[in-house]
């Protein structure tokens, strides 16, 4: 799994980051669409990005894979049962206070993240991987509780993103990085219009969706 591939010109990968590639779009796909089986796909190449990140000694970046798998469990509980009915978990947004909350808990966890990351590992990109995966926790939360601000934190890290993997080699990753923050503006719109129509009653957020 880990032969070069030769996609395009200048574009080289691994059978191993291909097909995370391929099961990290369609997870952000069915995210969009408010599909719980997002969370499957999402275990599924969380492992499989946890191997290709601690080749490339993103460790920060690796550890959040099993973070991620650990809280997609749960956050697939919650778009099922999540609720106080327990009945589908609706689109919302935070509140002031929440937003602030989620920055301070980005800051904290970008402190201590890179101290750690620079202190027990041998990665040449500690602050850098530090931040993008305490944005990245934030940003796995809120998406599990279906708050509307996930897609705001998601478009952040990309960006940053694909700087991050340009620089480690990683190019197919930072194409997909390129394509998740098309994506996550996708998302953010498709989340909103869910939101207002569950707010006016006028439809289910399941039918809200701008991809079909």
């Amino acid at each position: 799994m880990n032969e070069t591939l030769n996609i395009l010109p200048g574009l080289s990968t691994t059978p191993l980051e291909l097909l995370s590639f391929v099961l990290s779009i369609a997870t952000v796909w069915l995210n969009i669409r408010q599909k719980h089986w997002a969370w499957l796909f999402a275990i599924l190449s969380s492992a499989l990005y946890g191997v290709v990140f601690f080749q490339s000694k993103l460790y920060g970046d690796m550890g959040l894979q099993l973070v991620f798998i650990t809280v997609s469990f749960w956050g697939w509980y919650q778009w099922l049962h999540g609720d106080d009915t327990h009945a589908r978990l609706p689109v919302t947004q935070l509140s002031w206070q929440g937003r602030a909350v989620a920055a301070l808990g980005w800051i904290a966890g970008f402190i201590a993240l890179a101290w750690f990351l620079k202190t027990f590992t041998d990665t040449d990109v500690p602050f850098a991987d530090g931040f993008l995966t305490a944005g990245s926790l934030v940003g796995q939360l809120l998406l599990s509780r279906k708050k509307l601000e996930n897609w705001h934190v998601w478009i952040i890290v990309d960006v940053l993103y694909v700087g991050l993997y340009v620089h480690k080699g990683l190019m197919l990753t930072a194409v997909l990085y390129g394509l998740f923050v098309v994506m996550a503006a996708i998302g953010l719109l498709a989340w909103r219009k869910s939101m207002q129509a569950d707010e006016s009653g006028k439809e289910p957020a399941s039918e809200a969706m701008v991809l079909r």
